[in-house]
């Protein structure tokens, strides 16, 4: 009978592939920006030959529509990509840095060398462009690395397995599947980066693991994004964006909106245009949200039960269904909900909802709403709808977060020239483009002496040192 491997075995396998991995670092450290992008471009053509793959796993995993694979998955990778390949070699190059006047006769510059072994854990939700857009930045910047996908979105995970087989030998890039003591026996070993995204929870646990080896991380995390709503906004466009940016994924997206802020004066025109946004989306033609072909599930019953019970806390505590509210625990479906009556002590004010649960709160004055958005953790993002430009400045000024996106939703996460990243509580570092491959680089400083001496300072100190070092200070 075939046996199951124990953890020492899990263990060893892990650290055989870090101990290759370790030995081949250096040589990847020198490799061409040429030879960096050909490895690049095979996953490009990889991912070209087998996207009805990659769709169909997912499919597999949570009923995910190919469109929203092709949109919230492919683009952004191919984005990633596309600019990566195009601006590599300037990236590598050393960047000459101002010389001040009291070190005059040296040059200085600033070099972007390899950290070497990293880590990347990826989540479930978007399983595929959260595990490899990660990968392009860290080969970019020259580094070996070691994937570990979520064991949650296992027809995914498989086909990243066989992905990366097919393309990089062991000692480059390699995979380990399987549950949270796979991700334990991984952050036991001393990297030189981790990429974590997922929860703050689990965000927490991969900090303090790589503060054990002092270890740098980047953590993509999440939070309670809010957007608010004030009474210039274009209610209808606001509308639409807010339902897609909520029910895409079936709501399982870190930047998802989490909760809304309407200036009462507009509530009940706005809430009528999400309704119908929301039934155009996902019931067109009068069919339940359930038939719809376009409405992803919740990942799996653990996940749905802890949505179902944020609901469930809400409406025991005075909230109310506006629209939406069905449930099926058979096939993981929740329906875009929306609830009034909300208050702070429900549950889902206090935990991100991660699902297609939208509470909806009112506001008389901006610093109202401010008040409730900067009382909790910073968030991933804050989306502002408004066409007030004194308005939108005003809250930008005094708020905080990883993101905000003014009269749209989620589009932050496909612009490769914008940051994208947390603060505090919501994340660590940033990705896209340029800071992607910053994250997975020490920046390194070069000082070169051309000509001169600094031998005048040196002691002993007599007083014509002395004096010539207070001139140094007071006026060079």
């Amino acid at each position: 009978m075939p046996t199951h491997p124990t953890a020492a075995d899990l263990q060893y396998d892990i650290q055989l592939a870090f101990d290759a991995q370790r030995r081949h670092a250096r040589q990847m450290a020198l490799t061409t920006a040429d030879q960096r992008i050909e490895r690049i471009r095979r996953i490009q053509q990889w991912v070209n030959a087998h996207e009805a793959e990659i769709q169909q796993a997912m499919f597999d995993d949570f009923r995910k529509p190919s469109a929203e694979v092709s949109l919230g998955e492919l683009m952004a990778l191919h984005a990633e990509i596309k600019h990566t390949i195009r601006h590599l070699k300037s990236w590598m190059k050393p960047q000459s840095l101002p010389t001040p006047t009291a070190l005059i006769g040296t040059r200085s510059q600033l070099i972007h060398e390899p950290k070497g072994n990293v880590l990347i854990i990826a989540p479930w939700n978007y399983p595929f462009v959260l595990c490899i857009r990660p990968l392009v930045s860290a080969i970019a910047a020259g580094n070996v690395a070691i994937l570990k996908p979520s064991e949650m979105t296992p027809h995914t995970a498989r086909l990243i397995k066989r992905m990366i087989s097919d393309l990089f030998p062991a000692e480059e890039v390699t995979v380990f599947e399987g549950d949270a003591g796979v991700s334990k026996a991984l952050l036991e070993l001393p990297f030189n980066h981790i990429f974590f995204t997922g929860s703050p929870a689990v965000g927490r646990v991969v900090m303090a693991a790589a503060a054990k080896h002092l270890t740098s991380v980047t953590l993509e995390l999440g939070g309670k994004s809010p957007a608010i709503i004030d009474e210039t906004a274009d209610l209808k466009q606001a509308a639409g964006q807010l339902a897609w940016g909520k029910c895409i994924n079936n709501g399982q997206t870190c930047i998802a909106p989490d909760y809304l802020l309407v200036q009462q004066s507009v509530k009940e025109p706005f809430i009528r245009a999400l309704k119908e946004s929301l039934t155009a989306m996902y019931s067109p033609d009068g069919q339940p949200v359930e038939a719809s072909r376009s409405y992803a599930r919740i990942v799996n019953k653990h996940h749905f039960d802890r949505i179902q019970g944020l609901l469930s806390d809400a409406l025991d505590k005075g909230a109310t269904v506006t629209h939406g509210g069905s449930v099926n625990p058979d096939t993981n479906f929740i329906e875009p909900t929306l609830l009034e009556g909300i208050s702070d002590d429900m549950r889902l004010m206090q935990e991100e909802i991660f699902g297609p649960i939208l509470p909806v709160l009112t506001y008389d004055n901006v610093d109202d709403a401010l008040a409730v958005v900067n009382e909790r953790d910073k968030p991933l993002a804050l989306y502002i709808h408004s066409r007030n430009r004194k308005s939108i400045q005003y809250i930008l000024d005094r708020s905080s977060a990883g993101d905000t996106v003014v009269n749209d939703t989620l589009l932050q996460f496909g612009n490769v020239e914008l940051p994208f990243g947390g603060v505090n509580n919501s994340g660590l570092g940033k990705s896209n483009g340029f800071f992607s491959f910053q994250e997975f680089s020490n920046q390194r400083g070069v000082m070169q002496r051309e000509f001169g001496t600094m031998k005048f300072i040196y002691p002993p100190y007599t007083e014509k040192v002395k004096k010539m070092i207070n001139f140094i200070v007071k006026y060079i």
